[in-house]
């Protein structure tokens, strides 16, 4: 593992980089499928579905005998298992409606604001070496909640064809709409354009490999909109000599476990935590099922021994991690001076995988730095918000003056004539 003592501030920028293409090298490809698919739509879908997945397929809908077949190969345990995250997020996702706000700005000037929910939103659950049901979970359960009235989900199928039967019984537990056997950027394209099969959608969510993401960011100049550039899974953990090795390097690993271009990084204090940390991993690495994939992924981890927690919170701040994990004595100075992270953990005993599961809170969340400026997904992710406004006779003749003066400044004599028509016509009553 590559260990850093005391980077220089100069030096932060290179140190934390992530391991992943830029947009630039990835947009060609994006492009052209994107371009294939706005012309041909299904056939087009079908052919990337063969190049990309490896299989064909007679039709992209999963059928309602596929779903009603994988509830019967779905365990009892695990369905409990999926009740008890889906009541959790439930009630954290409901707790997060709020009231209209309404307030009278002038006498006369009444100004609200309402929510509506997205009518038609995109649901994109990844596939391949771990089929993320537990992501439908985060993104049906909301929306939902919110009220969007379409809901289609695109997944890639597995090499024979077929969807997980754990992702069909989510999705089905959810209420999805559509389900297709779709994945990467056809996905994503199909659902911006739409075809003669699959319908266009207004926003996109779910995260996905590079490809995806940078698909997702080309949809927006196809007016689709996005949740976040949710790419790559990575993590970071502060910890000084109060946190537990072990714990620490299993949360690393749950990450890095994810595929070959996660990053894991520990920032601490203690330089004899970073040396246990490390042979922790070593050991817990090679009882893995996924060691393969973890290992590579170790390989563009961190482990950075800082001289205090306010060079450490400088440095975690800077760098913006998806998972921020806090392990340490004084857990409140992290917690209330944190600015950039897509969600939090604190102390020994909540691990990283409590939010990917079952605590609540959503798992779908920036990466690559864009913790900067994106929140995690949450409710008001699945609506927009409406302003309204009802002037009364007396209240515009309040703010009209204002209002004319305003516009002639500008030299918007039409924004001017509305209201001194109004103003006049009161004037002869």
């Amino acid at each position: 593992m590559n260990k850093i003592s005391n980077p220089k501030k100069t030096d932060w920028p290179e140190i934390l980089k992530r391991p992943t293409q830029t947009y630039d090298a990835i947009e060609g490809t994006v492009l052209e499928v994107f371009e294939d698919i706005k012309k041909n739509g299904d056939t087009a879908v079908s052919k990337y579905t063969e190049k990309f997945d490896g299989v064909k397929l007679d039709s992209i809908l999963v059928a309602q005998g596929e779903i009603d077949a994988a509830t019967t190969q779905v365990s009892q345990e695990l369905k409990d298992a999926i009740a008890l995250a889906k009541a959790n997020i439930e009630k954290f996702h409901t707790a997060q409606q709020t009231e209209k706000v309404t307030v009278q700005t002038t006498e006369g000037v009444n100004c609200w604001q309402e929510k509506r929910p997205i009518q038609k939103v995109g649901l994109y659950i990844p596939g391949g070496t771990a089929p993320l049901f537990s992501t439908i979970l985060m993104l049906a359960v909301p929306a939902k909640i919110a009220g969007c009235s379409e809901l289609v989900l695109c997944t890639p199928p597995g090499k024979d064809g077929k969807v997980n039967p754990v992702v069909l019984y989510t999705a089905a537990l959810c209420g999805i709409d559509k389900i297709f056997k779709v994945g990467g950027i056809q996905a994503i394209g199909a659902m911006t354009f739409g075809t003669e099969t699959i319908p266009n959608v207004y926003k996109l969510f779910g995260p996905g490999n590079q490809f995806v993401t940078v698909a997702k960011q080309m949809a927006t100049k196809y007016d689709v909109a996005i949740d976040m550039p949710a790419g790559p899974s990575e993590l970071l953990v502060v910890a000084d000599d109060s946190a537990d090795a072990a714990f620490v390097a299993s949360d690393l690993l749950s990450q890095a476990e994810h595929g070959v271009d996660s990053q894991v990084i520990l920032v601490s204090t203690s330089e004899q935590l970073i040396e246990e940390v490390e042979q922790e991993v070593e050991n817990q690495l090679n009882m893995l099922p996924r060691k393969d994939i973890a290992a590579k992924a170790i390989e563009n981890s961190k482990l950075i021994y800082v001289g205090s927690d306010s060079e450490a919170l400088d440095l975690i701040n800077e760098y913006g991690p998806e998972h921020f994990i806090i392990c340490t004595k004084n857990e409140d100075f992290y917690v209330d001076n944190v600015i950039n992270a897509g969600s939090v953990f604190i102390g020994n005993y909540t691990p990283e995988s409590a939010g990917d599961y079952a605590s609540g809170t959503n798992h779908t969340l920036p990466t690559n730095g864009y913790a900067k400026q994106y929140s995690g997904v949450n409710l008001d992710s699945f609506k927009k918000s409406i302003t309204f406004q009802k002037i009364s006779e007396s209240g515009i003749q309040k703010i009209g003056p204002a209002i004319e003066l305003m516009a002639e400044a500008e030299g918007l004599q039409a924004h001017k004539n509305a209201v001194t028509l109004r103003l006049n016509a009161l004037k002869k009553n």
